[in-house]
């Protein structure tokens, strides 16, 4: 039985706003500019599958412009937390087509997101329960929640050069399974203190060789990761995060600006689909913004949506992701379209679980 949910107050977008308008984006053809934001839920099967209750999850949600989904590993070694989902199996592809089948089936727009966690693993989460992996062996002094309890994250293995250059096509064959499940894009991670932004970072990268110390070497592995999957699946279905400046997962850059302008002069060549900024202060995103060749989205965490909406109505951005407000309206369009009020997002459902706080928030007709 669904329960109910604490409702907020409206925030009704006028009819005729640029939020409505549709958007060509790379490939991807948007009817509005309202996405929901990739968001880790841990409800997947044991082996990464996608289950049934997750294709209801995102059919419920396929009014939104595109759905960006969940942080997916494209490798065994890639997960860190429970019950993630996978794209690299013949499983996995099985489970990410009846999702896709469903978002399509309610005219919607499938962007698998690639997250290899790096790092931020705990080998009891992995059906592997192999030590994690990173660009250099330095544990991120934070707990990882486990079936146990919260337990210290170990250092983590240190990937070699060649092992590197596979992880890369790891990318690319992640990529290939998406678009074989029927995805219409991939979103690669970059950001939020996870494997591409480690080798960005100052701190969680000390590597000596082609991969580590310069600015051109920390940005190396984003790039080719960026080459890789646009070979596999071309550039106009794929799209890059990034969070400039956010220590999550205790990721430092020492040098932000200098760092993200030279990682997006390297990117735009390539003309990805989009790039996805979701940190960062303003005068960073402005000048990305002016170096980019395609679509922006952002994302602007505890923001109103008319307040995120004025990143579109400035040129800031093309599209605006939301997450938790559309992890609790699965009909979030239509609500801000009426004025309708909102639920609530209940926090202590966000990860793991069952139908409770993942499919069974109300619609504002219910």
């Amino acid at each position: 039985m669904s329960i109910a949910f604490t409702q907020t107050g409206p925030e009704p977008v006028d009819a005729d706003s640029v939020l409505w308008q549709p958007v060509q984006v790379g490939s991807l053809r948007l009817a509005h500019r309202l996405a929901m934001a990739p968001m880790t839920r841990d409800r997947s099967a044991p082996d990464g599958s996608p289950t049934a209750l997750n294709v209801e999850y995102y059919r419920q949600r396929a009014t939104t412009a595109a759905i960006i989904t969940e942080g997916t590993q494209p490798s065994a070694d890639g997960q860190g937390y429970m019950l993630t989902p996978g794209v690299y199996t013949d499983a996995h592809v099985e489970g990410w087509a009846r999702v896709a089948e469903a978002i399509h089936d309610r005219g919607g727009v499938l962007v698998v997101q690639l997250m290899h966690v790096g790092r931020i693993a705990h080998p009891d989460n992995t059906p592997h329960h192999r030590q994690p992996v990173a660009p250099s062996p330095i544990a991120p002094d934070i707990p990882m929640f486990t079936a146990a309890g919260p337990q210290p994250i170990p250092e983590p293995r240190a990937l070699s050069t060649n092992e590197v250059a596979r992880t890369v096509e790891d990318y690319r064959h992640a990529a290939a399974c998406a678009i074989s499940a029927g995805a219409d894009g991939v979103e690669i991670h970059g950001a939020n203190g996870y494997l591409v932004h480690q080798f960005l970072s100052s701190n969680a990268n000390q590597r000596t060789d082609r991969y580590g110390g310069s600015i051109t070497n920390r940005i190396r592995f984003a790039v080719e990761t960026a080459e890789a999957v646009t070979d596999a699946i071309g550039a106009e279905r794929t799209g890059i995060q990034i969070s400039p400046g956010n220590p999550f997962n205790n990721v430092t850059e020492g040098d932000v600006a200098e760092l993200y302008q030279s990682l997006i002069t390297a990117l735009a060549p390539l003309r990805l689909a989009y790039l996805n900024i979701a940190h960062g202060d303003d005068d960073l995103r402005r000048t990305l913004r002016s170096t980019w060749p395609t679509a922006v989205l952002t994302n602007r965490a505890g923001a109103t949506i008319p307040q995120r909406v004025a990143d579109i109505e400035s040129g800031l951005a093309d599209v605006i992701t939301v997450g938790t407000r559309t992890l609790a309206n699965p009909d979030l369009v239509e609500r801000i379209k009426t004025g309708a009020p909102l639920n609530a997002p209940d926090g202590d459902t966000f990860y793991g679980g069952a139908e409770h706080g993942y499919t069974d928030y109300p619609t504002s007709g219910a």
